[in-house]
């Protein structure tokens, strides 16, 4: 799979606010990867969903609600 082409369209498609596509773009190409069982192509695809839910997060989410996943995201090790 075309990495920068697939990170591309999801990100079009954020961009244009068709989030339902973008997260379905992203999960097709996830699911690619596992059946290529290229790992890293797995992590960069989860990448990419983690952003567009960040995107979603920033965009709709309450202060309240932002506040709470910084305090998460700060906890979570990586």
């Amino acid at each position: 799979m075309n990495i920068e082409s697939y990170k591309d369209e999801v990100q079009d498609f954020v961009s244009r606010g068709n989030y339902h596509a973008a997260i379905n773009i992203a999960l097709s190409g996830l699911n690619e990867c596992r059946r290529n069982n290229d790992q890293a192509c797995i992590d960069q695809c989860l990448g990419v969903i983690r952003g567009v839910i960040q995107h979603l997060a920033e965009e709709f989410g309450s202060k309240e609600y932002l506040a709470r996943i910084s305090h998460q995201v700060a906890a979570s090790p990586e």
